[in-house]
């Protein structure tokens, strides 16, 4: 499956990211690569967990589109 992350940058320089369809999943790091690291370890360790638990694991639904403004 295939999960959309968004990755931030903070004003304090760190990186956070989430997955808009597990509620609760995020990571952060001090640079994007870690950031992306860490947030690829909490999916497999949040669906695993919902597994574990008899839960169900949320289909991928979220999507992305950039959005230019003049």
């Amino acid at each position: 499956m295939c999960y959309v992350v968004v990755l931030e940058k903070g004003k304090d320089g760190s990186y956070s990211a989430y997955v808009p369809d597990l509620l609760g999943c995020v990571a952060c790091g001090d640079t994007p690569a870690e950031a992306r690291r860490s947030i690829e370890e909490a999916v497999a360790l949040h669906v695993e967990s919902l597994r574990e638990h008899g839960e169900p694991v949320p289909e991928a639904a979220a999507e992305t589109f950039t959005l230019r403004t003049a």
